[in-house]
């Protein structure tokens, strides 16, 4: 996921922030299309809306956070996105162990994040947008992996939304002219979209939604982790202790194994 991000960040000095959200989008459609082929199985009315609005609402969520870091330091439009599975997990929440468990979260993720309020109002409202979806992709990613085929949903997803999102491909004309910037957008879409959100569609088949939406703190978590093993950054103190806070609160988050769905 990291990777996509370090590649998505080159190209938006040739393509705008949301025709590279469109290019990740038809990337991770046609990886998922040629895989699953998901026309040899036969499809019922309500799991073919439900699969697109899953597609759509994720490609939104794309769009809206590639806008929201083109006008905010990244920390902090990560910390404004990371309010949708904050909201998810908070409704989730069965006890007071629980909320203890969301607040050593958040303040972790606070801290990891770096969170600088610079930027502009647009970018705040991009990045609430993100949080938003990514709100939405959690319930409705849930529903995908028990009622809409899992992995061939995705890929039905995937190709309603880069039909219903195309006006955004209007910015992408340099990438059809270059093989580099074509394949460094499908490259996003494999990396950034097709491995993660196929390993959340395993685990959200095995866990409720509000312990997979706690469970996304982790991504800031691995984020510094692979700073530090790759790339030598050692975590400033309020880094690590942020690092400690996001483990120590899913440690102490209920492990009820009947959880119910929000």
């Amino acid at each position: 996921m990291y990777l996509g991000a370090a590649l998505a960040v080159v190209l938006f000095a040739q393509l705008s922030p949301a025709s590279v959200a469109w290019l990740r989008i038809m990337g991770a459609a046609v990886v998922f299309v040629a895989w699953r082929r998901p026309w040899r199985t036969a499809w019922r009315r309500r799991t073919l809306v439900l699969a697109g609005a899953f597609g759509l609402v994720t490609g939104v969520m794309n769009i809206a956070f590639y806008e929201a870091i083109g006008h905010l330091p990244l920390g902090t439009a990560v910390a404004l996105e990371f309010v949708g599975p904050v909201t998810v997990a908070a409704f989730g929440s069965q006890s007071r162990r629980d909320v203890f468990a969301l607040l050593f979260v958040v303040g972790g993720v606070a801290l990891i994040a770096d969170v600088r309020w610079a930027g502009s109002p647009q970018g705040v409202l991009f990045a609430l947008t993100a949080a938003a979806c990514w709100a939405g992709y959690i319930l409705l990613g849930k529903r995908v992996a028990t009622d809409a085929g899992g992995i061939d949903g995705l890929a039905i997803g995937f190709a309603v939304a880069t039909v219903v999102l195309s006006p955004f491909a209007l910015g992408t004309g340099p990438a059809w002219t270059s093989p580099k910037l074509l394949g460094m957008g499908v490259g996003i879409g494999v990396v950034s979209t097709v491995v993660p959100y196929v390993l959340d569609q395993v685990v959200l088949r095995r866990i409720g939604q509000a312990r997979f939406a706690l469970l996304l703190a982790l991504l800031p978590v691995s984020a510094a982790v692979m700073g530090f093993l790759v790339l030598r950054q050692i975590p400033a103190i309020p880094e690590a202790l942020g690092i400690l806070a996001v483990v120590g609160g899913l440690g102490l988050r209920s492990r009820d194994p009947t959880e119910p769905p929000v």
